[in-house]
């Protein structure tokens, strides 16, 4: 028996363990909880206050499928589970839900972070997540929290030991071009390429001579490409060399190809200056593929992180105590996840609407779920 996206959700939360004190006597079922909290962010909810009330507005609707003993619990109840639910248990129940409904990956796998500015207060920094984005079907794998004082090198090896990356290849902004993160993707059966800026001086410097040397070369794969696309022309060329001879393998391993992206911008009569960036790949990429990885990895700055803000107010939420931040960046990725998994809408609506379109129809929410009126559907 396969489950559904929805039922296999919360078959996953069932091992989330409550973070309320028996002792003190609970009124409300904690998956109840959270299936409400989905429910909700789905139809349109961003905030806390938003969630407590669309579930007693919807509370008839949702007695068709949880028994909701005490009826649906007050906002400060809410606040209070989410403020301390373990992260890390929520987190892993999240990354198996992912990983049994999406199946085998193919293509690459973004890894990028993203300041949730709301959650700062008080002298307090605001938290940072780091993603990881299939970049082909645009669902998130799994995120992990920066450590306060800290910095996404350190997050991104957590992040990288909790998911299957063999075969997959992992696209990383500057920061992420670490010897120890690239030895550990190689090392999980993942390839990497990398963005190379000042961070990396050495490296960066002999690719930038290497490409200088060889710019009338024959060896060099180029791609030119133009891409029209709301009003503005962005022009592109990727050139990809060996890096045999120029970049060391006891540091780098695995290194194959060194790579250069030069972009251009047209908005209306208005040029942007050139922008080159640097790369180094285990793959063996060739200019064409090099252009379409990068491309998928500046697309997660439109498709999540910009999603995220937009789509569902992450910025503006003022939720800032205890767990709360992190765990509720989480259940909108949850959401994010179902609508972009949803195949049986063939509508190229936005995630906007969609979400508008399951707050006010009680079927559209009922299929991207996988409800029934007697519960969670299977297949």
């Amino acid at each position: 028996m396969t489950l559904t996206r929805g039922a296999s959700l919360m078959c996953c939360f069932r091992e989330v363990d409550d973070p309320r004190k028996r002792s003190n006597g609970t009124l409300h079922d904690f998956q109840e909880v959270l299936v409400i909290a989905i429910a909700a962010v789905l139809s349109d909810c961003d905030t806390i206050e938003d969630i407590a009330l669309w579930g007693r507005e919807k509370e008839d609707w949702l007695r068709q499928f949880l028994v909701l003993l005490n009826g649906v619990a007050s906002e400060e109840t809410f606040l209070r589970i989410f403020r301390a639910l373990d992260p890390k248990q929520f987190e892993a129940a999240f990354r198996r839900w992912v990983a049994g409904v999406v199946g085998t990956l193919t293509g690459g796998l973004g890894v990028d972070g993203k300041t949730v500015r709301g959650s700062g207060s008080g002298g307090e920094s605001a938290i940072h997540m780091v993603s990881a984005f299939a970049t082909e079907l645009g669902v998130v794998l799994g995120q992990e929290k920066v450590a306060s004082k800290s910095n996404e090198i350190t997050a991104i090896p957590e992040l990288l030991k909790a998911l299957y990356i063999n075969g997959l290849l992992l696209t990383i902004d500057a920061m992420g071009c670490q010897k120890n993160i690239a030895r550990q993707i190689t090392d999980q059966g993942g390839d990497y390429l990398l963005a190379v800026k000042g961070n990396q001086p050495t490296l960066l410097d002999a690719i930038e001579t290497e490409f200088i040397d060889q710019y009338q070369s024959d060896d060099v794969d180029r791609h030119r490409q133009v891409h029209p696309s709301h009003g503005r022309i962005v022009a592109q060329i990727a050139s990809v060399l060996p890096a045999e001879g120029i970049v060391d393998l006891a540091d780098w391993p695995e290194c194959k190809k060194i790579a250069r992206v030069d972009s251009l911008r047209k908005v209306g009569n208005h040029e942007s200056k050139l922008e080159r960036r640097y790369y180094i790949s285990s793959r063996e990429l060739t200019a064409e593929q090099l252009a379409a990885a990068v491309r998928a990895h500046w697309g997660i700055e439109n498709r999540l992180h910009w999603v995220l803000d937009v789509s569902f107010g992450e910025d503006a939420s003022t939720i800032r105590k205890g767990n709360a931040p992190q765990n509720l960046s989480l259940l909108k990725k949850i959401v994010l996840n179902l609508i972009r998994l949803d195949t049986a809408d063939k509508t190229k609506t936005s995630l906007r609407l969609k979400r508008k379109c399951a707050a006010w129809t009680d079927d559209v929410r009922m299929r991207i779920l996988g409800f029934t009126s007697l519960g969670f559907t299977s297949q």
